[in-house]
């Protein structure tokens, strides 16, 4: 794993010593093990889902390519016709991984509304071809997928480095429930902060409850393994108010460490205003902040407009004949 000094990401003044962010391809820990569970049962084909900005559905693609398997991937989508889409940032590496994507209206349930389209897909594949698909979860997260996170929590421990706390991102709930439920085997020894860019508390909780009943873990809850937090979320997924933007920007000037708008970026604003203004919500001055990737979204038309105006001065010029 990348460890990265946080310094520049925090309040001035701030107290806390020791916050660092990790970072190792988020996205592939949950794979490991649901295409292994694939390839495992004789599946050729993975068919999950997302947003059209989905890290996972990118992820599967690429890890599909590279196996020799076939991905589709089911993509949330404003759009209502295929000539409009712009194939930038994680779309275009599903193109160029020669993923099959089909859109679906956005937003539609997974259970009631997608899963069942792909059962479907699944039903026709096998008529067709005699191959077999395996199903996978938004974003992964599943009772599978969250083992990658809980191998991940194992990493942690292993470095040797002491922690208090650990905060991580949570979209679909599959990095929050895989350390949470790996944190409370192990006693506890860190107190978990999950912070939301989508969804709400209620749906985070539920998520890691039923994983944990799927694993037989009986007689605690989530609400009482992970703090939450809805106040970061923005006015909508991956969408930004303007000083989270602002907030992207300058943590790229001055650290180097790049956040994409949609997860990082917000959970990384998150994280430091709970530093200035809520500092008791954490156990100790120890925190380990789980940087879980995004960059690719980063590099995509609408992003260069939204960001680029908040530069405070041009960085781009001719060289001058005369200096």
């Amino acid at each position: 794993m990348l460890r990265l000094r946080l310094t520049a990401l925090l309040p001035v003044n701030t107290s806390h010593d020791q916050c660092q962010c990790y970072d190792k391809l988020q996205q592939i820990r949950k794979l490991e093990f649901i295409i292994a569970d694939a390839i495992q049962k004789g599946c050729k084909h993975i068919i999950t889902c997302g947003t059209s900005e989905s890290n996972h559905c990118r992820a599967t693609a690429a890890a599909c390519a590279e196996l020799g398997l076939k991905s589709h991937l089911f993509l949330e989508s404003y759009l209502d016709d295929v000539s409009k889409v712009k194939y930038d940032g994680n779309l275009f590496i599903n193109r160029l991984c020669g993923a099959n994507i089909y859109l679906v209206p956005r937003p539609r349930g997974y259970k009631d509304y997608i899963k069942p389209r792909m059962q479907m897909l699944a039903d026709k594949i096998e008529r067709e071809t005699g191959e077999k698909s395996k199903l996978v979860s938004t974003g992964g997260s599943d009772e599978i997928g969250l083992w990658g996170f809980i191998q991940c929590f194992d990493e942690i421990r292993r470095q040797g480095i002491e922690f208090d706390d650990v905060v991580v991102t949570c979209a679909t709930g599959g990095t929050v429930a895989g350390l949470t439920i790996a944190n409370y085997l192990a006693g506890q020894p860190y107190k978990c902060h999950g912070i939301l860019v989508c969804a709400d508390s209620k749906f985070m909780h539920n998520e890691i409850n039923e994983n944990m009943q799927s694993l037989g873990i009986t007689g605690v809850r989530s609400e009482d393994l992970v703090t939450m937090y809805e106040d970061y979320k923005g006015p909508a997924y991956c969408e930004n108010y303007p000083y989270q933007l602002e907030y992207i920007v300058r943590t790229a000037h001055e650290t180097g460490i790049l956040l994409d708008n949609a997860y990082t970026g917000k959970a990384a604003y998150g994280f430091s205003q709970l530093l200035q203004n809520k500092p008791e919500v954490f156990k100790g001055r120890r925190i380990l902040f789980l940087y879980s990737g995004g960059l690719i979204s980063l590099q995509t038309q609408a992003m260069a407009e939204a960001l680029l105006p908040l530069e405070s001065k041009s960085t781009i010029m001719m060289f001058p004949e005369k200096l």
